[in-house]
């Protein structure tokens, strides 16, 4: 069951479409999740409340490292999609190598974009072309206090 929702960009559009066939509305927010916790699962529990189906852009271990540099991720795409996956919130997982999901977005045509409180609505990619079609796009709020670059710190100095 898990491993079914780890999906290519392909076959999850595939998916994506039956279900928008059905009038499931369609939440997309995309990230690194690189040691997950719980404020990305509470985060990812209110996205999902935003709609039918969540969809996961994960970042590749390829693009995690050109954005978070060379330590980073300590923990390698196929583990950090399998936990994303093991979430009730979670219905795909689509892992990609660009830098942005703009890819991703364009391909899935989410009715809802959603950021972490951390973005501003301007800098969220895809937010435009989202609400070129009535799309919404949300950034939810941030929880202060859990962070895996402060996990990182914290076990760094333990």
């Amino acid at each position: 069951m898990l491993f079914n929702k780890i999906k290519t960009l392909p076959k999850a559009v595939a998916a994506i479409r039956e279900l928008q066939k059905n009038n499931k509305k369609i939440v997309f927010t995309n990230g690194c999740f690189d040691i997950l916790h719980a404020g990305h699962v509470s985060y990812l529990s209110k996205a999902k409340s935003l709609g039918d189906v969540l969809v996961i852009g994960l970042n590749s271990d390829g693009s995690v490292k050109k954005i978070k540099g060379k330590s980073r991720p300590v923990v390698s795409q196929k583990n950090r999609a399998l936990l994303l996956a093991a979430l009730e919130a979670v219905d795909f997982v689509v892992i990609f190598n660009e830098l942005t999901p703009v890819k991703l977005i364009k391909a899935i045509k989410p009715d809802v974009l959603v950021k972490g409180g951390d973005w501003k609505k301007e800098k969220i990619a895809g937010a435009e072309f989202v609400e070129s079609y009535g799309g919404k796009v949300k950034s939810l709020s941030y929880v202060k206090g859990l962070s895996t670059r402060g996990l990182i710190a914290k076990i760094q100095t333990s």
